[in-house]
């Protein structure tokens, strides 16, 4: 596989992992690791990236979810996204560091954007949890070589 398409590909799935749809980033960026050949340091980059990229595009789709949460097809009940919504304000955006948690991650990504999470401090913040996350997969795939 030549490394553009081992980054894209990365990329890709560490996208699609951050948005609402179900995805595995970690598996890919591990098999890489393991492979070897590629730049520990762009594997990281790369997978960081896409992660916080996707990750604010639920950031801005919970900028419309007032437009949406009442129409039938909406995903979350009214009652589920005022659950999560007063989550979010018990704990402000420090809970932001834990965007990269499996189930809870996504949402919480989309609910700071619902609340009007200032997109600097959003990507702040889950920059540096999806950073040391890949950071930790990265390591843990090494241990394998």
């Amino acid at each position: 596989m030549t490394s553009l398409a081992a980054y894209g590909g990365l990329f890709v799935a560490a996208f699609a992992a951050a948005t609402l749809l179900p995805a595995q980033s970690e598996a890919v960026l591990a098999g890489l690791v393991i492979n070897g050949g590629y730049s520990l340091a762009v594997l990281i980059g790369v997978a960081t990236l896409g992660n916080v990229l996707g990750s604010w595009i639920n950031w801005l789709l919970g900028r419309q979810v007032e437009r949406f949460k009442h129409r039938r097809w909406f995903p979350a009940s009214p009652a589920a996204l005022a659950r999560a919504e007063n989550w979010y304000r018990r704990y402000g955006r420090w809970s932001l560091l834990l965007s990269w948690v499996p189930v809870i991650g996504d949402p919480l990504t989309l609910i700071a954007g619902t609340l009007k999470e200032p997109l600097w401090s959003f990507l702040g913040l889950v920059g540096i949890a999806k950073l040391v996350r890949y950071l930790a997969v990265a390591a843990a795939a090494q241990s394998f070589i």
